[in-house]
């Protein structure tokens, strides 16, 4: 069986987050929503227990964790949930990257249709966004900055603090989605500027189908945002519908898990890439972004003289890895964040990503050299 290196698409589930979530399925069934009984009591406490994990995790208070679906939600929930504000103050401009997942840039083309201005900021050759290129779009009627953590294809940090400072004394709300970052490089999401953050359970080793959007307050002031579905009330309003007690028990496992278990797990990730860059070696892999910025379990990379379609061929059944964005991987299009930062279409073309994890296997890669030679 292959070594999966596509940890940035999905993640293993950790075994007892696994365990957890089977007993909420079985045995501690009950609707957290119902009051008059000990098994809706029991779930309501579950969640409540499972919010304070995800809060102590990321540095927020327990009442600004929104449960939802996942990142995806989180994003358009924060984006498209400003817009009646920014209707009524008259602050239609945002600001963005060209390097931002689906999840932020079909929300902001949304907008775009309904008449807000929105300014994509392209990124440096590294695929990092310059703050002073931010600081330059700024205007005083900018409702919105949204930024991500970590980019998911080449595994990029933005400069976060940065932009934290760059944005001390302008109302702008900050939005960051952290699918790729929550739980690795966490300590950046713990600055009390950022106003909104998307986050998901399935790249932490917790179940797909959950995550949440942390809306911060200001002072007193909650994010002024306007919810997309309606009925029932649940999450404060912002998120109707009975909350899936066994996948959220589980999210707020695997965050306790992720925040005391970081340090450990980034060692090992770092161990992991020196094999597998030595390993490699032989062929003159081509990196791509800023290696100083990269977080230490991704690795987007090219083989001069073979193109992506042919290495993942070639490496079938000894590794699975992606050439993309898992989102859009379905129907292969060249990859809208290596354009922006600059490559060539033949660079953009062979270019696959490898993403792993402290549970990933030790990989034989003298047999993957081999299998790829053989295609040179």
């Amino acid at each position: 069986m292959s070594v999966y290196l596509d940890c940035n698409a999905t993640t293993p589930m950790d075994s007892a987050v696994q365990s957890t979530i089977l007993r909420f399925m079985a045995e501690e069934f009950g609707n957290s929503g119902s009051r008059t009984h000990e098994y809706g009591n029991r779930a309501k406490v579950a969640v409540q227990k499972a919010r304070d994990q995800v809060a102590e995790a990321i540095g927020a208070d327990r009442n600004e964790v929104i449960f939802t679906s996942g990142a995806t939600e989180s994003n358009n929930l924060a984006i498209l949930g400003l817009a009646p504000f920014g209707e009524r103050s008259g602050r239609r401009h945002i600001i963005s990257t060209e390097i931002e997942h689906k999840a932020v840039l079909e929300p902001l083309e949304n907008l775009q249709r309904l008449g807000f201005d929105v300014t994509l900021v392209a990124p440096e050759p590294g695929g990092y966004v310059n703050p002073d290129t931010l600081r330059l779009a700024l205007r005083p009627d900018t409702l919105l900055v949204s930024v991500m953590h970590v980019n998911n294809e080449t595994g990029v940090m933005q400069p976060l603090d940065e932009i934290c400072s760059l944005l001390v004394d302008h109302p702008a709300y900050l939005h960051v989605d952290a699918a790729q970052g929550f739980g690795k490089a966490t300590a950046q999401l713990r600055n009390r500027r950022i106003d909104l953050i998307g986050l998901t359970a399935h790249k932490i080793y917790g179940p797909k189908g959950v995550g949440a959007l942390i809306a911060r307050r200001r002072g007193f002031d909650r994010p002024p945002l306007a919810p997309l579905m309606f009925g029932g009330g649940q999450e404060h309003g912002m998120r109707p519908g009975t909350l899936p007690v066994p996948l959220i028990v589980g999210f707020g496992l695997a965050a306790e898990l992720a925040d005391k278990g970081a340090g450990r797990w980034h060692e090992k990730c770092l161990a992991y890439r020196s094999q597998m860059l030595r390993g490699l070696a032989s062929l003159n892999p081509e990196l791509n972004g800023d290696q100083g910025r990269v977080l230490p379990n991704t690795v987007s990379l090219s083989i001069p003289g073979l193109d992506s379609e042919a290495f993942m061929l070639a490496t079938k059944g000894l590794i699975a890895v992606s050439n993309g964005s898992a989102c859009t991987s379905q129907s292969y299009q060249p990859s809208h964040v290596l354009i922006a930062m600059g490559l060539g279409r033949d660079r953009v073309s062979s270019t696959v990503r490898l993403s792993w994890c402290h549970l990933t296997p030790p990989t034989d890669w003298d047999e993957v050299v081999a299998a790829l030679k053989r295609v040179l």
